[in-house]
């Protein structure tokens, strides 16, 4: 845009008044004379709310600046926030002064803004006494951003803009402006004396008689005081160097500007920097700080510190005297600047105000999602593309980014709607990957991990001002993670006093605190997205959860959704998975084009967080059933769960059905809804799947004659003792690993609980020597049945081999436990029979079985699992055999044989 006459460019600081002037007046015609004709910048990228504007068309030129008093006079506003990029393209000259000369041109930058709001709002820009109101001025939208690292002294008094993330805030205080000062001595009055950084008072009195220069009073009604607030600005993570810390920046917020920024935020500053005395550094620790006049006898300290004046390092410098300081004129969120889309900005917005934010492309965009029948499918597969397969966990990480309602009582008592989801699996199973995307996908994501996490760091902590000496509360990672998602990798590292702190974040959504005399509760009001390792470095399908995770149930419960991620080799997977990765690192394939970006899934979800679903009458009673499911497949006898399912589940199916109708964009919960999140619930980690267990029948002969002797006996009442939860298990169809700790104990021999081993080629000593019996059909066992009938032979077998090398006998004088020879060295074992004799005893006298024919389905059972043991695992030994007779029968032998075969331990066979 041309503009007459040429603006000479400033000299920094020492420009004359008159080309001052000269900016102010090419400055007024700017705001007077610019006209917004491109679209683009229609769009209100201002620094927050405040400088919407009444603007944004762009159907016909408009002097955007004059429209927006509308909107200051409307909300009361005293900043006029203007964007750089119009400076430039009216006046590039102009441009360039301001940012050369920032700080010397800032007063005459703020008297033409008075002047231009005085021109279009006459009685707007004056006080109820008649006096000119202080207007102020805001720059965004520079185009180029400083790191924080290279905010040094040659850019002192410039205009500048940097990005980081905001750690601490102070409370908003009145600091004085410009005061008026009336001499003690004569009573003149002296106004506007503007304050440089400090008290300021008048240098000598302008009464020609008086002279004073120390005696003065501040007149308080008739100076001008603003809104001040501090924030401790942290360097990004992505511009700290290697092997540095990272850096942090005081930044002084002034007049509309304080509490637009909060811990936790991302935001972009922009402002000038000023050298400021360090005052903190001439005090001795627990000193407070006063402002002092000079005294006639110090007065030459008042320059500062004239550095080290004795020993060799004499150097005669003036350094730790002063620091830099940041004094922003204007913030804005960092999701505006990069085009990020904070998804939870404001829960409070309503879906017509969302649409009015979102560009016509993006509306489009929004109503194309809408009509796509498979979306939630294809939202799902759009998380976190890079990662092949794990449908369920990204369908769980979209429900978390869509979030449930968050609901108050009467009483005032607020219920979470936030989720929380937990991912427990084997190394290289992309679980950080999932957590990383989550971290980019939020301007309000903390990614963090759990070994090198304190419980202050994830919480908040109490720290003292450098400068006061008061106790402030710096936030942590919760809090910094504030309408976000705090996500922590390393979930299991974590020590159990840094689990403890979390606690009441993950369900209250509060942190509370009582140190050095402050007591708060302080507002978290996040998701959590956890990733843990297990114990063993590998998942034990064949243990429950909580014997795989270092987890206490206390924590468990409070996750929503809880998924397991093994890694098991499987041909077809591992050809998908090596294609897909390889895909990736060609730069090509899928994952690099996803069904949804990034930019077109936050568009979505913030729309759908804007509807508020209720819950019908019909989701009502479908949410009824499904807890009562959850809560009977608990209560089975035997059962696997990783935790107790209590209220809070039914809590969590209520999130996760209000999270699918906003998927859906449905304003009610349907019964669909509640069906889906009690399939996701159900196939998370509450019930842990198990491959049922095939036992090959063809090496078992079942001898009736020998099984109805064995239980011939009549079944006597239960009898109480503490083995009983290890019989109930082990004629449970599906019994627990964890209950046979308890039997293992009271016997006397270490836990048996053993993982399945590789089944190995060969027969056992002996088990070829009968003829072939007629081939059967597979039988298929629980895993958890399998595991504990397993247990309780080797329990057995262990005791007995403990009673031989003790006394030379059998352990406790009970069946099987002989003696016997196999070649020049004894051999301690049991013959079949008399092992499944005390099996069915142990049985009958824990009353786990009280009819005759139970107890031959155990018998019957007990067989084929000792022939699978010996002859596919290896576990058993077949250790001495009975020879054949003469002229008996090859059928009679082989029945002989598997009845009266001693058999032993494996010394190979690793005891847990």
């Amino acid at each position: 845009m041309e503009v007459d006459g040429a603006l000479p460019v400033m000299n920094g600081i020492n420009a004359p008044v008159e080309l001052c002037e000269q900016v102010k007046e090419r400055f007024l015609q700017f705001l007077n004379g610019f006209v917004l004709t491109d679209s683009l910048d229609a769009e209100p990228s201002q620094s927050n709310t405040h400088s919407q504007g009444s603007g944004g068309r762009a159907s016909q030129p408009q002097r955007f600046y004059v429209e927006q008093l509308a909107t200051m006079k409307e909300r009361e506003l005293k900043c006029l926030y203007v964007n750089f990029e119009h400076v430039a393209e009216y006046d590039q000259a102009l441009a360039q002064n301001i940012s050369e000369a920032y700080y010397r041109l800032e007063p005459f930058l703020r008297a033409a803004v008075r002047s231009f709001v005085r021109q279009h709002l006459d009685t707007y820009a004056e006080n109820e006494d008649g006096s000119d109101k202080q207007f102020w001025l805001s720059f965004y939208g520079l185009p180029d951003n400083e790191r924080l690292r290279a905010l040094r002294s040659s850019r002192i008094g410039k205009l500048s803009q940097f990005v980081g993330t905001v750690t601490r805030t102070t409370d908003v205080r009145p600091e004085l402006f410009s005061g008026s000062f009336r001499c003690m001595e004569c009573m003149t009055v002296v106004k506007e004396v503007e304050q440089q950084f400090k008290y300021t008072q008048p240098v000598i009195c302008p009464n020609a008689t008086c002279g004073n220069k120390t005696h003065w009073s501040l007149v308080m009604d008739q100076s001008t005081f603003v809104d001040w607030q501090k924030a401790k600005v942290q360097e990004n993570p992505d511009e700290v160097p290697a092997g540095s810390l990272p850096r942090t920046m005081e930044v002084i917020l002034r007049n509309d500007q304080v509490e637009t920024v909060r811990p936790g935020d991302k935001a972009v500053f922009t402002g000038m920097l000023v050298v400021v005395p360090d005052v903190a550094a001439l005090t001795a620790p627990g000193e407070r700080l006063q402002a002092k006049l000079a005294s006639g006898d110090k007065a030459g300290m008042s320059e500062g510190v004239t550095g080290l004046t004795k020993g060799p390092a004499r150097t005669g410098v003036r350094e730790l005297t002063y620091r830099l300081v940041f004094i922003a004129c204007g913030t804005q969120p960092l999701d505006q600047k990069s085009g990020m889309i904070n998804i939870r900005a404001d829960d409070d917005q309503e879906p017509e105000e969302v649409l009015a934010q979102l560009s016509l492309e993006q509306r489009e965009q929004l109503e194309e999602m809408r009509r796509d029948s498979a979306l939630y499918d294809r939202l799902a597969a759009s998380v976190a593309p890079n990662v092949h397969g794990h449908t369920d966990v990204k369908r769980a990480i979209l429900l978390m980014l869509l979030g449930g309602m968050h609901k108050q009582t009467r009483e005032g008592i607020n219920l979470r709607g936030d989720i929380n989801v937990a991912i427990v699996g084997d190394p290289a199973c992309a679980k950080s990957q999932m957590l990383k995307y989550v971290a980019a996908f939020l301007p309000r994501a903390v990614y963090t991990s759990g070994k090198s996490s304190s419980a202050a760091g994830l919480t908040a902590t109490v720290v003292k001002e450098s400068e006061s000496n008061e106790f402030c509360i710096e936030a942590g990672a919760l809090m910094l993670a504030y309408n976000g998602i705090c996500c922590i990798d390393e979930f299991d590292k974590m020590d159990v006093k840094d689990q403890v702190a979390i606690h009441e974040a993950m369900e209250q959504q509060t942190i509370s605190i009582a140190k050095a005399g402050i007591q708060a509760t302080l507002n978290a009001r996040t998701s959590i997205l956890a990733a843990a390792n297990p114990v063993a470095g590998r998942y034990d399908r064949s243990k429950p959860l909580k014997y795989n995770v270092a987890l206490p149930p206390a924590i468990l419960s409070r996750f929503d959704l809880l998924h397991v991620m093994i890694d098991e080799p499987d041909a077809h997977l591992d050809q998908q998975i090596a294609a897909h990765i390889l895909s990736v690192h060609q730069g090509q394939g899928v994952a690099l084009n996803p069904p949804y970006t990034m930019e077109q899934m936050q568009c979505y979800i913030k729309y759908a967080r804007a509807i508020k679903p209720r819950i019908s009458q019909q989701a009502q009673r479908q949410l009824v059933i499904s807890y009562k499911r959850l809560r009977g497949d608990d209560a089975a006898p035997g059962s696997a769960s990783a935790y107790r399912i209590t209220v809070r589940q039914l809590e969590a199916l209520v999130r996760l059905s209000e999270a699918l109708a906003r998927l859906h964009l449905c304003e009610e919960v349907g019964r669909d809804h509640v069906k889906e999140a009690f399939r996701l619930v159900k196939n998370s980690i509450i019930n842990v799947e198990q491959p049922d267990r095939e036992l090959a029948d063809e090496d078992v002969l079942d001898d009736a004659a020998e099984v109805e002797h064995i239980v011939a006996d009549d079944v006597p009442a239960a009898a109480a003792g503490g083995d009983a939860e290890m019989a109930d298990a082990a004629a449970s169809p599906a019994g627990s690993d964890a209950e046979n700790r308890p039997a293992n104990a009271a016997a006397g021999a270490e836990p048996a609980s053993t993982a399945d081993k590789a089944a190995a080629g060969g027969d056992a000593a002996g088990g070829d020597a009968a003829a072939e019996p007629p081939r059967k059909k597979a039988t298929k066992v629980p895993q958890q049945k399998y595991n504990n009938v397993k247990n309780l032979l080797v329990m057995r077998l262990q005791q007995l081999e403990e009673g031989a090398a003790g006394d030379g006998a059998a352990a406790q004088g009970a069946p099987g436990g002989e003696r016997l020879e196999a070649g020049p060295d004894e051999v301690v074992g049991s013959k079949q029979r008399d092992l499944l004799e005390w099996y069915f005893k142990y049985l009958v006298e824990r009353g786990a079985v009280k009819e005759k024919e139970a107890g031959v389905e155990e018998i019957m059972l007990a067989e084929k699992i000792i022939a699978h043991l010996i002859k596919r695992e290896q576990v058993l030994l077949v250790v001495a055999q009975p020879e054949r007779d003469g002229g008996e029968a090859a059928a009679d032998y082989a029945r002989r044989l598997q009845n009266e075969r001693v058999l032993a331990l494996n010394p190979n066979y690793s005891v847990e």
